[in-house]
């Protein structure tokens, strides 16, 4: 059973922050991609199960775009939030800010979009309550999301 209750963008809202240790970099001092794709998996799914109160899976990751290299010591701000709901599914966008406390830098260097799928108690996908935008960077944010879905099942080849 679906809640109908009225679940807005702002209730989808995680934050989550690291710090980047040496364990998290390659040999040039950089956050190893693996390493921020973890992070960001994590921030997403936990921004997608507040909305549906339920279990969500990973179904795919449309895009990381890296902006600018992170270094051994930056803070990462990792910020998810939910751009849309389908029946069984969501987008979620995730933005990834790089901070240096020590140059007193915060920059955007990193954006994800993935999509999960609500499972129900026997592993079964369930449908989800709608999400209201209410700002118009949460309606922009809506609309896109429909796009990026319609073109991730045309180069699937399925029209539904």
């Amino acid at each position: 059973m679906v809640n109908r209750m009225k679940k807005t963008v702002s209730n989808s809202v995680i934050t989550m922050t690291e710090l980047v240790l040496p364990h998290h970099t390659n040999q040039l001092g950089n956050l190893l991609g693996g390493q921020l794709m973890h992070w960001i998996d994590i921030c997403a799914a936990l921004s997608a199960s507040k909305h549906a109160g339920r279990i969500c899976v990973t179904a795919s990751v449309d895009n990381i775009d890296f902006l600018y290299p992170i270094k051994l010591g930056n803070v990462v701000t990792l910020i998810a939030s939910v751009n849309r709901v389908f029946r069984t599914s969501l987008e979620v966008g995730v933005k990834v800010y790089k901070e240096s406390h020590l140059e007193g830098i915060r920059v955007h260097s990193n954006t994800a979009f993935l999509t999960f799928v609500a499972m129900d108690d026997n592993l079964k996908p369930v449908e989800i309550a709608p999400i209201i935008p209410e700002t118009e960077k949460e309606k922009e944010r809506y609309e896109n999301a429909l796009h990026r879905r319609e073109e991730r099942l045309r180069s699937r080849g399925n029209s539904s």
